[in-house]
């Protein structure tokens, strides 16, 4: 009876957690203990929030690396970082950005981005420093090297054919 009190509290702190934001098994086991409840006392709680379907990497992990890939644009790489730092497994992260992909390739993600710092200034007309640092931001948000650069030149040679026409 004297654990009863532990456990709702624990069970509480859990459901506060999970009604903010989703989170994976790891962050709230972390959580939980950060707070100051008891390895057993934790796995119990973690298990209930299971068993309620308010606690599943599964699902966390492909709406976390959708929200990254359509919502933040970010690349594969970034994705599977973040998931990595949040506990979810290789093979569910890649499942999982695998599946946000079907909605937007990185290939498409760049090109957003890229299409939001064109609005500023042609990149044609960017000199080496504002490439660079164009180039330096897509590789912080997870893309590869090689991609960025056939995107940032094929953006670069679409607008000088686009003045052509004119």
């Amino acid at each position: 009876m004297r654990g009863e009190p532990s456990r709702k509290r624990a069970e509480e702190r859990a459901y506060r957690i999970l009604a903010r934001r989703a989170h994976s098994e790891r962050e709230l086991r972390e959580k939980l203990k950060a707070g100051g409840f008891s390895e057993p006392l934790v796995n119990e709680v973690i298990e209930k929030c299971g068993e309620l379907g308010y606690l599943n990497d599964e699902n966390f992990a492909r709406q976390r690396a959708r929200d990254l890939a359509v919502n933040r644009l970010a690349g594969d790489r970034r994705i599977a970082f973040d998931l990595r730092e949040r506990g979810i497994s290789e093979e569910l992260s890649r499942q999982a950005i695998e599946e946000a992909r079907a909605e937007i390739s990185e290939k498409e993600a760049i090109d957003r981005i890229i299409g939001r710092a064109a609005e500023d200034e042609a990149i044609a007309g960017m000199d080496d420093r504002e490439r660079t640092r164009l180039a330096r931001r897509l590789l912080g948000k997870g893309f590869p090297t090689g991609l960025i650069l056939r995107r940032l030149k094929k953006a670069g040679e679409e607008e000088v054919h686009d003045d052509d026409g004119e």
